[in-house]
Formats: C-alpha cells, structure tokens, sequence
C-alpha cells in the first residue's frame, strides 16, 4: 500500500542541492546504476518517496514528472567489468560521480543515499542514512535510478533469457542462479560476486 508521506524539500535553506542514489548493488549480473537530481526549491510530488516503497505503475508516473520538473537530471552507469575491477563499492560512488558529472546546472551540496561516499571535486556533500525516504531529491534519484535499471535488465533479458532478469533485476533469486546453474554464467555477470549459494 503505497501512502503520501512529505518528505523535506531541502536539507539547507539556499544551497543548490542535488540528491543522489544507486540501484543494483546487490545484483549479480549487470550495471550499477546511479541518478543525480537537482529539484525546485518548495517543490511538492505526492507519492514521491523511496523507490522500493513504490508500485512499478506508479515508479514511473513519478519518474516521467521528476524528468519534466526538475532543474537537473543525469543517469549514469558503471558495467559489470568495471565492478569486477573496482569492486561494487567503488563502483557506486564512480556512478554517482558520472551521474553528477553531467548535470547540467552545478550543486553546492551532495545529498547522498546511504553512509559512506567518496569526494567529488569541489562539491561539499552529506550522507544520509536511508535518505530516500527522508529528502524528496535523493528519492527522485531513487526512482530514476531504478526504472532506468529495471527496464535496462528487461531489455537484456531477451538477449539472456535463462535467468529471469525481467522478473528479478538480477538479483539473486531462486530462478536466476536456477538459470546460472543450469546455464552457466551469461557475459554479463559478475564474476567478483558470489553467483552461487553454498549448497546445505
């Protein structure tokens, strides 16, 4: 049951903000994917909130008004050989950073999902402990970090059809390591992670 909740509009009174958040950390195949949201100052979205709260119908609703509305916007990905280098940490703040990287007004102050986060040049930021739910531009990124990712994975599931990705996103459900089993891994899967659970 999805419920309208206000989030804050701004943490600081007249800095440029921008929220920023990543999806697929914990997937086994695919990009991570990280969004960067510069909203209005006073700006209201009923039903915004923490993409995972959300319906897919209503993820995307909302994510068509953010694109419209918002002062700035960026979507940025880093691929599964990236994480396997970097690894999956790293590899979300190199998203973020990319994400920010093309916004096209610069902000002041970094809202960050989560708690922890590595510098970006010259941008002071702020982490914030499930901040999708708290600040109304990091729960944009949030949703557009995630319909951007989710229709990516449906894409790549016609290509890979053994492992369910339409369904699953790539995280590690019974069906996809079913399909990794079976199968074997697809070209896109991580190979730094863990692709199958210990038998018991």
């Amino acid at each position: 049951m999805e419920d309208t909740i206000k989030l804050a509009a701004q943490r600081t009174p007249d800095l440029i903000e921008a929220g920023c958040d990543e999806v697929g950390r914990g997937c086994l195949a695919g990009p991570v994917v990280a969004a960067a949201v510069i909203l209005p100052k006073d700006y209201e979205l009923p039903y915004l909130n923490d993409s995972k709260k959300l319906t897919a119908k209503r993820r995307d609703q909302l994510a068509e008004i953010i694109k419209r509305d918002a002062l700035s916007w960026a979507i940025a990905e880093v691929d599964h050989q990236k994480i396997d280098e970097i690894n999956i940490l790293n590899a979300s703040f190199l998203a973020m950073h990319k994400a920010v990287d093309q916004l096209k007004v610069r902000p002041e102050l970094l809202l960050i999902d989560g708690n922890r986060f590595s510098p970006y040049m010259g941008i002071m930021h702020e982490c914030v402990i499930k901040g999708d739910g708290k600040f109304m531009s990091i729960a944009a990124a949030s949703i557009l970090a995630k319909t951007y990712r989710d229709a990516l994975m449906i894409t790549l599931a016609e290509e890979y059809p053994f492992y369910a990705w339409e369904k699953n996103a790539g995280y590690p459900t019974k069906a996809h390591r079913a399909g990794i089993l079976e199968h074997g891994p697809s070209p896109l899967h991580r190979r730094s992670f863990k692709l199958l659970a210990d038998k018991k």
